[in-house]
């Protein structure tokens, strides 16, 4: 590590120790270090096979029996079967324990990810709010119930909610599809708490997520960005780290352990 660099990491730390809310906003960087390919730009499933059908979520609204059908029978393209296999076969890496353990030590207040791999949870945060949804969920699309693949009980196709009658469906978030009111609430609700915000492998593109720093930085709050290569925010970060996340997420909690006497 050079000295900039190293700058760098000290400058990020004591602004964090410095702040009352942090909120991390982890885009697919994170995961793409456990091994999971990213959705766009070279090697990208859809960069490969193409992006899927605006009408995603229309579609499955008209014929949700169907949707279920070919869920349930495992029918796809191999390039999306060889994707869901690497996200099963991914595990945490140290990126994503370093924020578990940002957030037991009290620094870190919430987590929200662009992420569908659950592997927040796995690294042991519990304080995540899944924008574009978990993969290993489902969700009533009326009350927004959630409920572990495994755990949802069904002989009937397409299931309905236990709670309030309407489809279940996967929580992914489809292509059109509405990023669903009580997620981006709670997404709104946490960056409007927070005054510093580390923005975490992405790229600041896809909204709303990408909004999210810039009302914080509008607020008066500070960012602290990560990423492998250059964004639109790069030029507005208050700190901006080039490097692999794994590698300088840890770093930083060290230093932030240091600076406010944390931990051993």
């Amino acid at each position: 590590m050079n000295k900039d660099e190293n700058l760098a990491i000290d400058s990020a730390a004591r602004l964090i120790a410095d702040s009352s809310y942090v909120v991390a906003l982890v885009g697919s960087g994170l995961s793409v270090e456990s091994g999971i390919p990213t959705f766009r730009g070279p090697g990208g499933l859809w960069t490969r096979v193409g992006e899927p059908s605006m009408r995603g979520y229309e579609d499955f609204l008209s014929n949700p029996k169907l949707w279920w059908e070919n869920q349930l029978a495992g029918e796809t393209d191999a390039a999306r079967i060889e994707f869901r296999d690497a996200i099963d076969a991914a595990k945490p890496n140290a990126g994503h324990f370093a924020l578990a353990e940002l957030e037991q030590l009290g620094v870190l207040q919430s987590i929200i990810t662009q992420n569908i791999d659950d592997l927040h949870s796995v690294a042991g945060s519990r304080a995540v709010v899944e924008i574009h949804g978990n993969r290993t969920k489902l969700r009533c699309i009326g009350c927004e119930g959630r409920w572990h693949r495994h755990e949802f009980k069904t002989d009937e196709y397409p299931p309905e909610c236990p709670d309030c009658g309407d489809l279940v469906k996967g929580d992914t978030v489809m292509f059109g599809e509405p990023i669903p009111p009580g997620v981006l609430q709670e997404c709104i609700r946490e960056t409007g708490r927070s005054d510093c915000m580390i923005v975490i492998g992405t790229s600041a593109t896809v909204y709303p997520a990408a909004s999210f720093p810039h009302e914080v930085k509008q607020s008066g709050g500070v960012l602290i960005e990560i990423n492998t290569n250059s964004t639109p925010l790069t030029n507005i970060a208050d700190v901006s780290i080039q490097g692999q996340s794994g590698e300088v997420l840890p770093l930083i909690v060290e230093r932030v352990k240091k600076i406010g006497g944390l931990g051993s």
